[in-house]
């Protein structure tokens, strides 16, 4: 293994590339490729892994020959701006802790959420702003202690949320719990103890992704209108034509009768001069 080990540069591994390891041994041990012993003991060392050279060996035989396996990229690949993946950062949180005694205290905005993060409210309020936070890990912790007092946690949407608060004269809110997350999201824990106080759970979106759906939602209804627009010109043109279209059948049909009453006068005054003929021709 450590020939292996050496040949690989050490980049640290990601937990999605400890997955990747995992999911392949877990593979291997559905096909009957490892034994329980083998892959716990695999399975183990993936999650312990912190570098590229590490993951490496765990799966050099694995699985046979004529299957394909999916590789481990050593090559960090750029993850777009603004996903879950660029929000898991790693490492430690910006905060840990935050109390309020008769006060309030507030996190919000850019600041990277801890693996477990501690909090204690008495006769006082705090708020936990997620939407624009980054995370140290795929799962975090929040635990809230509120004594006569309360903590609200606002969540973006796609976050998983788990509640496993206990509330005497209180409660902590289950309403966001069993909602489905996007892929790659975190999974936010929230734990704690409650007295005639409360834990509350709510998800709602940043002021960026509000405005971008105001100005999604007043362009929709720009171009409804336009396109309103667009039918009542063409509705306008439609009609103008068909009027045009029977004002021009009105005239051939006028035009049609003014010709058969002169086609009529003519016949008439044929016949009256024939008849005015034959009387001359009888009268010599």
């Amino acid at each position: 293994m450590t020939d292996d080990a050496d040949a690989v540069p050490e980049l640290r591994a990601s937990d999605a590339d400890r997955e990747r390891v995992a999911e392949v041994l877990r593979d291997a041990l559905a096909e009957g490729r490892l034994d329980m012993e083998e892959f716990e003991e695999r399975l183990e060392a993936t999650y312990k892994a912190r570098t590229y050279g590490e993951l490496t060996p765990i799966t050099r035989d694995l699985p046979a020959a004529g299957v394909a396996v999916p590789p481990i990229s050593l090559v960090k690949e750029p993850v777009a701006s603004g996903s879950w993946a660029s929000r898991i950062t790693g490492g430690e949180g910006s905060s840990t802790w935050a109390v309020a005694v008769m006060s309030g205290f507030q996190r919000k905005g850019r600041w990277t959420v801890p693996k477990q993060f501690n909090c204690f409210a008495f006769w006082g309020g705090g708020e936990i702003d997620l939407r624009e936070a980054n995370f140290a890990d795929h799962e975090v912790e929040i635990n809230c202690v509120a004594i006569m007092g309360g903590v609200n946690i606002i969540v973006p949407p796609g976050v998983e949320v788990v509640v496993r608060g206990i509330g005497i004269m209180g409660g902590f809110d289950h309403s966001e719990e069993g909602v489905p997350p996007e892929p790659g999201a975190p999974r936010v824990i929230v734990n704690g103890f409650a007295f005639w106080g409360g834990v509350g759970v709510e998800r709602k979106l940043t002021k960026e992704e509000r405005r971008r759906l105001k100005e999604e939602r007043r362009q929709g209804k720009l171009d409804r209108r336009q396109s309103v627009r667009e039918l009542q010109e063409d509705y306008r043109e439609d009609v103008m034509d068909a009027h045009r279209r029977m004002l021009e059948g009105h005239r051939d049909l006028l035009r049609e009768r003014h010709d058969e009453r002169r086609e009529r006068q003519e016949e008439r005054r044929e016949r009256h001069r024939e008849r005015r003929d034959r009387r001359r021709y009888d009268d010599y």
